[in-house]
C-alpha cells in the first residue's frame, strides 16, 4: 500500500506542495484514517515543498517510519542532490519519476544515482499517458477537460510525428504478437535496474493486458529497436505546457510552493 503527500488543494484552485514537518505528520494521519489501516507500506513525498530543506522533510518521515506509522520512503520527481541530501536523513526506497520509451529525461543522471543509491526507480505515466498503448490514430482530438489537451506532445504537428513513432512500435509489437503497450511496459522491465511501472488502467481487460507484460521476453535486438525508435531527439513536444508551470506566490506560508491547478 502506497500513498503521497505534499499536494494539498487550496479554496483559491490552487495546488500547495507542503513539506512542512507538521503537515507530514498530519498528512499521515490523515491517510490512515481514509485508508482505514495502522500502516503504509510506502509514502511518498509527492513534490518538494519551496523553502523547506529536505532534510527537515525527510526527517519527519523519518519519525513515522520509528513510530511503525510507515514501512519505507519514497520520493517523487526529484534530481541527484535531493536524493543524496535525503538518503543521508533515512533510506529512501523508492523514486517515482516519468518514465517511458517517449520520455527519457532520467536516463542521463537520475537513474544511475539509483542504482549507486540502491533505490528502485517506479515510472509513472509509463504507457506515455496511453499514447504507448496504441489506442490513438492520427488526428485524434481531447477535449478542454482531458489533462493531454494541455500536453506539447498531443498538440498538432507534435501529436502527429509522436503518431508516427507509435504506428510503428504498433507493427513492431505485432509481429512479436503482442500489443504496443505490452512491449512497451516489457522495455521498461528490461532496463538494467530495479524498476517496477505503475500504469493506469481503468478497467480489468487493461490490467489484464498490462500484466501479460511481465511474460514477454524481448531480445537484445527487441530492446534496442524500440529505443532507437523513440530517441528523445525523434519525440516532439516537453513534459509540461505553461499551464502547468509553478506560479510564484509571495504570499504563501514558509514551506509552501503553489502551482496553478485551473
Amino acid at each position: 500500500m502506497a500513498t503521497k503527500f505534499s499536494a494539498r488543494p487550496t479554496p483559491a484552485g490552487t495546488s500547495v506542495f507542503d513539506g512542512r514537518p507538521e503537515y507530514v505528520k498530519a498528512a499521515c494521519e490523515a491517510s490512515l484514517r481514509r485508508l482505514g489501516t495502522d500502516w503504509i507500506d510506502v509514502h511518498y513525498y509527492h513534490r518538494l515543498g519551496a523553502r523547506v530543506p529536505i532534510e527537515d522533510t525527510v526527517g519527519a518521515m523519518a519519525e513515522l517510519v520509528s513510530e511503525g506509522k510507515v514501512r519505507a520512503l519514497g520520493l517523487s520527481e526529484v534530481g541527484p542532490q535531493i536524493l543524496r541530501r535525503a538518503v543521508a536523513v533515512h533510506p529512501i526506497s523508492c523514486l517515482q519519476s516519468e518514465y517511458s520509451l517517449w520520455e527519457r529525461g532520467v536516463e542521463a543522471d537520475v537513474l544511475p544515482e539509483c542504482r549507486r543509491l540502491g533505490i528502485t526507480l517506479v515510472p509513472y505515466s509509463p504507457l506515455g499517458r496511453g499514447m504507448l498503448a496504441g489506442g490513438f490514430r492520427r488526428g485524434a482530438w481531447f477535449g478542454r477537460d482531458d489533462f493531454r489537451s494541455t500536453l506539447p506532445k498531443f498538440q498538432g504537428e507534435n501529436f502527429e510525428q509522436n503518431m508516427r513513432l507509435v504506428e510503428a512500435l504498433r507493427q513492431f509489437s505485432a509481429s512479436r504478437e503482442h500489443t504496443p503497450g505490452q512491449v512497451a511496459l516489457a522495455w521498461l522491465l528490461a532496463q538494467p535496474h530495479d524498476i517496477a511501472p505503475i500504469p493506469g488502467a481503468k478497467h480489468i481487460a487493461y490490467v489484464r493486458d498490462n500484466f501479460a507484460a511481465t511474460s514477454v521476453a524481448l531480445s537484445v535486438d527487441d530492446v534496442a529497436y524500440p529505443a532507437d525508435l523513440f530517441d528523445p531527439a525523434r519525440v516532439r513536444g516537453g513534459r509540461y505546457g505553461a499551464r502547468w508551470e509553478s506560479a510564484a506566490v509571495e504570499a504563501a506560508p514558509r514551506g509552501t510552493c503553489i502551482r496553478k491547478t485551473s
